[in-house]
């Protein structure tokens, strides 16, 4: 048995969204240029799941964070500033052998060549989490569980909590899944990004890139992706730019549904003045699960992912308030033409701004 269907979210829960994996202290940079001629960094923090459970609660959903932390310093400013954006942070840990991982990274866009990360996470607090000290009831506590490819190439011990989350059983939520898929944090590792596929066939909705899909697995286009992962009731393919395309239906498997009958939704992206391309990502999964939660259709759900990731993409950081939810709304419901000449500023969010409002081209 696999969670429930696509668009069928269970109310039964007090909690919307769990989200598990790691978040570190984030050391930004006070100019642009190399790790090395960078006189001073800003602290922030940073972690795929725990930027989701961060835009949902902004975003007036109830979201726990799970993870673990280092009994340090560190440890306690990644839990008060989660926990500051009203996520539920109960069922974090503090492991006092092992630190909490840090990362340091430059201003320069990822997709640059002069774009450097470095990482101190190897043996950090959360690379030691595993089945038997994450209970999973604190994992099936919500409406819908969130996990990414991140968590699994941590350490052996890291996947098998992955496997263990995923696996189809009575009771469980709605499992999201984001690839995310890292090359560097496999390198090493006993296990290699395959495992990211199997994971993302175990998930009831999936979102993954077009170009981690071709890196990953060698995989390439939105239809082989679909193909290879029929088990999902929804995957959502991330094109860039181009926007995202939604595969949507009863195909899985799992639970004796027939093949094909999939409806495939196009929903084209935005244009948006890009400040930092940081974090649009796991923006993009918080407004499509947003949308979810509302049980929105399919064409709503991707045109939200797209205006939380704007809202991300306007800001220098990770994270910034979404815009407000009836301003979404009325954004989502303008006709494609006008969808199409939008254009996002940084500003753009600001209360009280109407649709016509935000700069077109």
């Amino acid at each position: 048995m696999s969670g429930p269907a696509a668009g069928t979210v269970s109310a039964a829960a007090t909690t919307d969204v769990v989200c598990l994996g790691e978040s570190m202290v984030t050391f930004l940079p006070s100019q642009p240029g190399r790790l090395a001629d960078v006189p001073s960094f800003g602290r922030g923090i940073g972690g795929a799941e725990s930027n989701v459970a961060c835009a949902l609660a902004a975003a007036g959903h109830r979201a726990a964070w799970v993870g673990r932390v280092g009994a340090d310093g560190f440890g306690d400013h990644l839990v008060e500033t989660i926990a500051s954006y009203g996520v539920d942070t109960s069922a974090v840990r503090r492991d006092p052998a092992r630190p909490t991982g840090i990362y340091f990274r430059t201003a320069a866009d990822r997709g640059t060549a002069t774009h450097e990360v470095a990482y101190y996470r190897a043996g950090s607090a959360a690379s030691a989490m595993s089945p038997e000290n994450v209970p999973r009831d604190d994992l099936f506590a919500g409406r819908v569980l969130h996990l990414s490819g991140i968590t699994a190439a941590l350490s052996a011990d890291c996947l098998a909590l992955l496997r263990e989350a995923t696996a189809p059983r009575a009771g469980r939520p709605l499992v999201s899944f984001d690839v995310n898929h890292r090359p560097r944090l496999w390198h090493g590792s006993d296990a290699d990004a395959s495992v990211l596929l199997e994971l993302a066939r175990r998930a009831d909705l999936v979102f993954v890139g077009e170009d981690e899909a071709e890196e990953a697995w060698g995989i390439v286009g939105a239809e082989a992706i679909r193909a290879a992962l029929p088990e999902p009731s929804a995957v959502v393919v991330k094109r860039g730019s181009r926007g995202a395309t939604v595969f949507s239906g009863a195909r899985s498997s799992r639970t004796g549904g027939a093949g094909g009958g999939d409806t495939v939704t196009r929903v084209p992206g935005l244009h948006v003045d890009v400040v930092a391309a940081v974090g649009a990502g796991d923006a993009f999964a918080a407004g499509f699960l947003s949308a979810t939660l509302r049980g929105l259709p399919v064409r709503d759900r991707g045109r939200h992912g797209h205006l939380m990731a704007a809202a991300v993409l306007t800001v220098p950081g990770d994270l910034t308030a979404p815009p407000a939810r009836d301003h979404a709304d009325r954004l989502v419901a303008l006709d494609d033409d006008a969808w199409g000449r939008l254009r996002l500023a940084p500003g753009w969010t600001s209360a009280g701004r109407a649709p016509e409002e935000v700069r077109t081209p």
